[in-house]
């Protein structure tokens, strides 16, 4: 059966782990996260160097494992807990909602609150100082509703996996 609390419980888990991969290669350089920021903003500074580009990889594949990982490890625990009897639809379910539940936090926390409300100088890129883009709260919105996309198309990916493997 579905478990919704344990649906925040991996959901929080998954936010403070992909929120400490975002946070501290922004503290590095926030030019690795460019291609996240509203357009005002990416044009208004040079493109990413070849080594920003190899340090956004570098930062970007472990992100999406920690992303891929928490909400895969999470469906295989709620799997297990149900001995196998779970359905297609239902790990599907489980998984959307731990991605979802990250997608939600980095709106709000993330973006509206930090980026756009606080905008810490850890956040901003040279030469942007006092950019109104900083508090384009609709640009993050957008985000917020790709990553309702995201989630989606993990959550059957994740559940397919748990099922084959599982």
């Amino acid at each position: 059966m579905l478990d919704t609390t344990k649906i925040l419980i991996d959901g929080g888990i998954l936010s403070l782990a992909a929120s400490l991969v975002i946070a501290i290669s922004m503290l590095i350089n926030p030019r690795l996260w460019l291609q996240d920021y509203p357009q005002e903003i990416q044009d208004s500074v040079p493109p990413k160097t070849d080594r920003e580009k190899r340090l956004s990889l570098i930062v970007g594949v472990p992100f999406l494992l920690v992303m891929a990982g928490v909400a895969l490890w999470s469906t295989w625990r709620l799997q297990a807990a149900n001995q196998g009897g779970l359905s297609f639809l239902l790990l599907s379910i489980h998984a959307f909602g731990v991605v979802f539940i990250f997608n939600l936090f980095d709106w709000l926390i993330l973006d509206w609150l930090l980026f756009c409300t606080i905008t810490p100088s850890w956040m901003v890129i040279p030469g942007t100082e006092g950019m109104a883009a900083y508090q384009d709260y609709f640009f993050h919105f957008r985000g917020f509703l790709v990553g309702i996309g995201f989630s989606a198309v993990t959550g059957p990916l994740i559940a397919a996996v748990v099922a084959v493997l599982g």
